[in-house]
């Protein structure tokens, strides 16, 4: 999917099947496991599981195209006395037009290596930017806080965790 294009109901293109739809869609879920670059587009993908059209296919096809010819990308994991915490975390303010609801997501690093991301539409309608980047950095500092607390299990100690949001609005 382009950055700027959105998907939506689009009740002019035809139905496709529903069961293949949703065991595309599913296996894309489970791929996110190890590519969070293609978490957000899979994520918009799984909101039309219910009645899915032609053109939600299309993107499906897609991602499943570019995962073909990117097969050399995943996660990578590297040596390092570095254990520094470090999130990012952005807001898509009311990009679904017809629930007007954000999207948040979210990488966490540890040292150089990326542990855990995340893309989850927002439970609530955002009134402004500002408040969908607060909600993100909110959901980032959680996500934060329970890895710090996992590494304390194994005696590793954070003062400080850095959180690095875009968004000039809430700074």
């Amino acid at each position: 999917m382009h950055p700027s294009s959105t998907l939506g109901l689009d009740e002019d293109s035809p139905d496709v099947d529903s069961t293949m739809y949703r065991g595309m869609v599913g296996s894309l879920l489970y791929l996110t496991a190890s590519r969070p670059d293609i978490m957000f587009n899979v994520c918009v993908c799984a909101r039309f599981q219910v009645r899915p059209k032609e053109v939600h296919l299309q993107v499906v096809k897609r991602i499943l195209r570019y995962l073909k010819g990117t097969t050399n990308l995943g996660i990578s994991f590297y040596r390092s006395q570095n254990f520094s915490l470090l999130g990012y975390c952005d807001a898509d303010y009311a990009r679904d037009k017809w629930e007007r609801k954000s999207t948040s997501g979210g990488c966490y690093f540890l040292g150089r290596c990326l542990v855990s991301w995340t893309c989850k539409r927002q439970s609530m309608i955002a009134l402004s930017t500002c408040e969908a980047e607060y909600v993100t950095a909110g959901q980032c500092l959680t996500q934060l806080l329970w890895i710090k607390h996992q590494l304390e299990d194994y005696d590793i100690f954070e003062s400080s965790i850095p959180v690095l949001c875009d968004s000039t609005v809430v700074t």
